[in-house]
């Protein structure tokens, strides 16, 4: 469950960014989406089961596939990046268009940034591009969290070593 924000209803000029980013993709500006971007400035790699918790403490009773439907157009106009890290639900983000990749602890499933691994896109150059034309190169980094590391349990992943 995602905690409550207790700066609602929020600044006028905290949101200022958010309208032209919508206008921007050519779409219309509404509440929900405006209340869809919030969330994820809030919380970074959130999934959108914690985005819908989030949209609807913000403007009370919004159905799960409008929230589904407004995540899917942010991301085919290019304001929000879907990753899918393995075994784990998709999360959202609004850092896009840097080819930055991501590091996911095994334990808790937290999620951070970081830059591209080697130079510009796609930073990264496989072997064989099977006459592909490459432009973006999506590395996920795999290890357990400050945080986990210091609980020092069991990882809920196999590593990527086991044998089964």
């Amino acid at each position: 469950m995602v905690a409550p924000v207790d700066d609602w209803p929020p600044d006028p000029a905290l949101d200022a960014d958010l309208a032209p980013l919508v206008r921007s993709a050519g779409l219309r500006v509404t509440a929900t989406r405006l209340a869809v971007l919030r969330a994820l400035r809030e919380r970074p790699h959130t999934d959108a089961e914690r985005v819908i918790v989030r949209v609807r403490e913000q403007l009370g009773s919004v159905s799960p596939q409008t929230v589904y439907s407004v995540l899917a157009a942010f991301v085919d106009a290019g304001i929000v990046r879907r990753i899918e890290p393995a075994g784990s639900p998709a999360l959202h983000e609004l850092r896009v268009g840097d080819n930055h990749h991501h590091v996911v602890c095994r334990r808790c499933g937290a999620t951070a940034d970081i830059d591209c691994a080697v130079g510009s896109r796609p930073c990264l150059t496989p072997s064989e591009t099977r006459g592909y034309l490459l432009d973006e190169a999506e590395v996920t980094f795999w290890g357990l969290c400050p945080t986990c590391q210091q609980a020092k349990q069991p990882s809920r992943r196999p590593s990527a070593t086991a044998t089964t």
